[in-house]
């Protein structure tokens, strides 16, 4: 948020190295989380021009980023949801080697810095979403004649998959947000759940009573 901007904490894992092989899900969040990517309608979340450049962009992902998978995501009206794979090798030849290595339990092992590393420099995922976030941003703000201005938070919220489980649930919670919207904490109209009946019945008019207040008791 921008007025916690000088108190912002790093929401990276310590030590960890983000070039490893591995999955990770990503959240981003527009600038103070204004709808400018779209609408939901029914259930299903309808682009705008804005948003259809947030698309175009992630599918464009891996012809900038050879070593990097794209999969299942999600465009809202203020945020983004994402899974990317990164590879420990280049090209079509190695796409499904993280998936398969989850199902064995073999991903997301973290990496000190410092440790051994490829010869071959990777991208990390820091990089990936530094040029997805600039990019969007440079499209969208000349569609909208507002060069410089901000389109994205600063930061970006991010989850190390550690297994196939996991990637499944994540799969199934972005596949879901569409139709989950009216609860979404992202939604700045959120609608909460109602309290139970119980906890309704009376409660506004209860007044506690008084040390020397009187009780009548009426039949």
């Amino acid at each position: 948020h921008a007025t916690q901007q000088h108190q912002r904490r790093s929401l990276r894992l310590k030590d960890y190295d983000y070039s490893q092989e591995g999955a990770y899900f990503v959240t981003i969040c527009t600038q103070n989380k204004v709808a400018v990517l779209g609408e939901i309608v029914d259930g299903a979340m309808r682009l705008n021009r804005f948003g259809n450049v947030v698309n175009k962009c992630w599918r464009e992902i891996p012809h900038h980023f050879p070593d990097v998978e794209i999969d299942t995501f999600v465009i809202m009206p203020n945020h983004f949801h994402g899974i990317l794979v990164i590879h420990n090798c280049r090209g079509t030849a190695c796409r499904t080697t993280s998936i398969n290595n989850m199902r064995r339990g073999e991903v997301t092992s973290p990496t000190p810095r410092g440790a051994e590393t490829a010869p071959l420099r990777k991208h990390t995922l820091g990089q990936i979403i530094a040029y997805f976030k600039y990019q969007t941003t440079k499209s969208i703000n000349r569609i909208r004649l507002t060069p410089g201005n901000r389109v994205w938070q600063r930061n970006y919220y991010e989850h190390v998959i550690r297994n196939e489980d996991d990637l499944n649930e994540i799969r199934q919670y972005i596949l879901d947000n569409p139709v989950k919207w009216d609860m979404d904490e992202n939604n700045p109209t959120r609608q909460l759940p109602e309290p139970p009946y119980d906890n309704m019945v009376g409660a506004q008019n209860f007044v506690p009573l008084r040390q020397g207040d009187k009780v009548c008791l009426t039949r």
